[in-house]
């Protein structure tokens, strides 16, 4: 399986933070190989064309933005991604 490739935009607000925590749990609970980049520059987070923060990209693809999704969405976002 290849190492699926994660990054968390977002300034630093609250949900953001919650977003990173929350992945980087579901990427341990499912034991994936992944890499997760916290991204907070606005010009990168602005390459994406989010609306709004936080967004969650897996792969180059955003599965998730303006909110923070809930632990089991990830998990599903996450086994979608590699599948």
């Amino acid at each position: 399986m290849a190492t699926l490739d994660i990054k968390v935009l977002g300034p630093g607000c609250r949900n953001c933070v919650t977003l990173d925590k929350a992945t980087r749990a579901a990427v341990a609970e499912l034991g994936l190989d992944a890499s997760i980049e916290k991204v907070e520059d606005y010009a990168q987070i602005a390459s994406y064309n989010i609306m709004s923060t936080p967004g969650l990209v897996i792969d180059g693809t955003v599965v998730s933005s303006g909110r923070v999704p809930s632990p089991s969405e990830i998990k599903d976002l996450l086994l979608a991604a590699q599948a």
